[in-house]
Order: C-alpha cells, then structure tokens, then sequence
C-alpha cells in the first residue's frame, strides 16, 4: 500500500509540473495580452494550453484517488512539492533564476513534509 501511495505521488508531482510548464508556455505565447478573438485563438492554438490542461485533470483525479489511501496531513503537505519539483524545469527550460530566498523556501516546504511524513509514521506505530 505504502509503495502505491508513494508511485501515486510521483504522479501528482508530474501531473502538477506538466501543468505549471504548459501554464507558462502557453502564457508566453498569448502575449501580448488583448480582449479580442484573435488573441483567443492564438492562446487556443498552443500546444502549452493542452498541457495545462491535461495536467490539472491528471492531477485531480490522481488526487481524489490518493485521498481514498493516503494520510490527509502528510498527502495535503506533499501535494505542495509542485512548487520545489518545478524549480529545476523553470532554470532549464525557460532561464529562470533560483534566489536564495526560493532556495531556503524550497528547503523548508521539503523538511516540513519530511517531518509531517515522520509524525505520521510514529503516529501510526509498528506494522
């Protein structure tokens, strides 16, 4: 059970990262921004919005199927990792720059769920 909780976050984490990657492609791609149908169908046309797309809906129902199995606590902190894992993406693919600031942000949200992941491993007592 333990192995498939954590295969299911691995999915979550991909699923979220697709998402925020084709969130961000397809939000270069509209600019500039206008009201018009043109701009519409230039945001339409790209494939980064399929991404988006296809990435939240894979994440919802990967979600809704780790909440049948897994913790609440450590699940809800570990469904945040999203922000951490796409991080690298953002400095490969798009140039980003990682602060230090991001950094020791990124550091904190990986201890706490460490620690939540931990809590509830000691909570839960021997198999």
């Amino acid at each position: 059970m333990r192995r498939g909780i954590i295969i299911g976050f691995i999915f979550l984490l991909g699923f979220d990262v697709l998402a925020q990657i084709g969130f961000k492609l397809a939000a270069e791609a509209a600019l500039p921004v206008a009201a018009n149908v043109d701009w519409l169908l230039r945001l339409l046309a790209h494939p980064g919005a399929y991404m988006a797309v296809a990435g939240y809906i894979g994440a919802f129902f990967t979600w809704m199927s780790l909440l049948k199995h897994a913790p609440i606590g450590p699940a809800f902190a570990a469904s945040h990792l999203e922000v951490v894992a796409v991080m690298p993406f953002a400095v490969v693919l798009f140039g980003e720059v990682v602060s230090l600031p991001q950094l020791l942000g990124a550091i904190i949200i990986v201890a706490g769920i460490i620690c939540l992941a931990l809590d509830e491993d000691h909570a839960a007592g021997p198999a």
